[in-house]
């Protein structure tokens, strides 16, 4: 077992690194470490669910695609994240409703899902620390539902820009990736950005926009209830 990602994984996931001696060894004992790279495929629709997966680096999306081909983001798994759907699909032994890419090289740590049921049962740490990552994700996807209910596709294109900006405020998505990821499409994502270039908000190059003025963006987004 390569102990620099064991030692990454007890990191990003403090509930590992607190178990007892024997709960650690039998825990990283049945541990994977699948490495994605970009554009790799991590499951998709339809799958039956092999694996409770940590994703200790790297970033995945999570995605519906529309009969007409149109993609819609769910949400992003980072590193110290898992991922809701395979948490639910384990828990109710049922299989993907949606597919999962990686968007940067990936590296993940998969529990078996026959051990996965297996230290439920037995270790509480596990058992605690999957119930409350559960529940706070859930919380996290009616966030999501709520945006898509009630927020308009400008406060959720401006909301997108703000949580993708770098250090540099610096946002390296197309206009079609972000329509994907807000659910729209790339004319009225073009449309809206044009305004805000115009407005001297926002600076668009090729595959990459730079906030110019954080204030004004953080204006369009909803007031916090």
């Amino acid at each position: 077992m390569d102990q620099g990602v064991l030692s990454s994984l007890a990191d990003r996931f403090p509930f590992v690194k607190a178990m007892p001696v024997d709960d650690f060894r039998r825990f990283t004992r049945v541990l994977e470490f699948p490495v994605l790279a970009r554009g790799q495929t991590a499951y998709e629709l339809g799958d039956a669910c092999p694996n409770y997966l940590m994703c200790i680096t790297g970033r995945t999306r999570v995605f519906k695609t529309s009969d007409a081909g149109r993609e819609m983001l769910l949400y992003n798994v980072e590193g110290g994240g898992t991922c809701v759907l395979t948490t639910q699909c384990l828990l109710s032994r049922t299989n993907f409703p949606a597919e999962s890419v990686a968007e940067s090289l990936t590296v993940l740590a998969a529990v078996p899902a026959r051990c996965f049921y297996e230290l439920m049962e037995s270790m509480p740490a596990f058992r605690e620390f999957v119930i409350a990552d559960y529940t706070r994700l859930l919380s996290a996807m009616f966030s999501f539902v709520d945006a898509l209910a009630f927020q308009t596709i400008e406060q959720r294109l401006a909301h997108r820009l703000l949580a993708e900006a770098d250090a540099a405020l610096i946002v390296r998505k197309t206009h079609q990736q972000l329509a994907s990821e807000i659910g729209s499409v790339r004319e009225i994502v073009s449309r809206h950005l044009g305004n805000w270039g115009c407005r001297g908000w926002i600076e668009t190059t090729r595959g990459e926009i730079r906030i110019l003025d954080r204030a004004a963006l953080a204006s369009r987004r909803p007031d916090p209830a």
